[in-house]
């Protein structure tokens, strides 16, 4: 049995419950968890990747900075099923007058395309992280077809005729105090302001007024401003935006110098190069739960895990539903998750952006399997979408 959580009519512990097939390798079942705050009601999906039919992928708007809804993101992308992904700078309330971004927090890959970078620690949205995690920490699927847990770390310079600088930002919405980040097309047009707010370790910290940014077009200095700016980046364009130290190296720049931006995201353990990350954090390494894991707070959480070496996806999504949501701790999703088979798992953003998706074999569009806690479907910046050909 689970500490503090069971499964009603569980599993044994070698194997998920089986469910009703929707696709071909994907099936989907409810069922009950007995948590300590009462019943929670969980959907999930389980995913074959042994199947040549069926892939995983980074569900998104088209830019890092924008929001839309799972089933939009799901369906227009083709998805068969689809879960809520990583936290995001939902709200600005300690700044008032700079935009949220929308941006998620952790690193980003989709179709084996880097996306952007994880903000600092400090700065980031969601539940206290276990001990010894950090805002890198990804689940992702490599070429090789398997799921596994890793860290993605941003390695980058910038090549200037005072020579070589650090890139410590890809597309995100807080930079490191002292440095240099890069704004691609892919971020979107949102305002770059808020990169320079808060600290590495106090989100609401005032914005730095020591900043500096410098636009780079096809390889040289084409404008300079004090400020971040907004709007879209055309696609042979990247914007540098510093604050502190990373503002008066950039002050050292001038229109028509050559400037070479390069940029990537650099696995902790895997040598299989990723086609899908997403960001949250660990709750589950090789069977067991991560020490220091929130066992007193119950919310309705996503979840995601693996088994059978990463040949098989568990997705669960809680349901919102009044009946159901006092949801689990984190610790109980950690249980549960090992009681379904996985041996490892991965926590994504919860409440009111937990929302599964899911479109039967005759349907064209996806349904929304749970109820969303708020009441309605929360526009989010990524999710998991599940793929099936056949």
């Amino acid at each position: 049995m689970l500490a503090g959580a069971a499964l009603t009519g569980a599993a044994p512990a070698d194997a998920a419950p089986a469910g009703r097939r929707i696709a071909p390798g994907v099936t989907y079942r409810q069922f009950d968890v007995d948590a300590a705050a009462g019943t929670a009601h969980a959907h999930l999906l389980t995913v074959d990747l042994d199947d040549p039919h069926v892939r995983v992928d980074l569900l998104h708007p088209g830019a890092v900075a924008a929001r839309a809804t799972v089933s939009r993101l799901a369906d227009s992308a083709g998805a068969t099923a689809g879960v809520n992904g990583d936290f995001f700078n939902i709200t600005e309330t300690q700044h008032p007058g700079v935009e949220a971004t929308g941006a998620p927090v952790g690193p980003a890959v989709a179709d084996g395309q880097v996306l952007k970078a994880a903000v600092p620690k400090g700065q980031r949205f969601g539940p206290a992280l276990p001990p010894g995690t950090n805002t890198q920490e990804v689940f992702g699927v490599g070429t090789d077809r398997r799921a596994r847990l890793d860290r993605l770390a941003l390695a980058g310079s910038v090549d200037t005729p005072q020579g070589k600088l650090p890139l410590q930002g890809l597309n995100q919405y807080a930079l490191p105090q002292n440095s240099v980040g890069a704004f691609t097309a892919k971020w979107g047009s949102a305002s770059r302001e808020r990169a320079v707010c808060g600290t590495d370790t106090q989100r609401s910290a005032p914005c730095s007024t020591d900043t500096y940014e410098v636009k780079v077009r096809d390889g040289r200095v084409v404008s300079e401003s004090g400020d971040p700016g907004s709007g879209s980046i055309p696609a042979d364009t990247t914007v540098l935006v510093g604050r502190e130290e990373g503002a008066r190296q950039l002050r050292a720049l001038g229109v028509g110098d050559p400037v070479t931006v390069t940029h990537t995201l650099v696995a902790a353990t895997s040598g299989v190069p990723y086609t899908f990350a997403i960001g949250g954090f660990p709750v589950l390494r090789d069977g067991t739960p991560l020490s220091g894991l929130d066992d007193a707070t119950s919310a309705v959480r996503t979840v995601v895990g693996f088994r059978s070496g990463g040949r098989q996806l568990l997705i669960l999504a809680l349901d919102g539903a009044a009946a159901y949501r006092t949801g689990m701790t984190v610790a109980e999703e950690a249980d549960t998750m090992r009681t379904l088979g996985a041996s490892d798992a991965f926590n994504l953003d919860g409440g009111g952006s937990t929302e599964m998706v899911a479109r039967d074999a005759d349907a064209t569009a996806v349904t929304v399997r749970n109820h969303p806690s708020g009441g309605a479907e929360r526009p989010v910046p990524n999710g998991i979408g599940v793929f099936s050909a056949g």
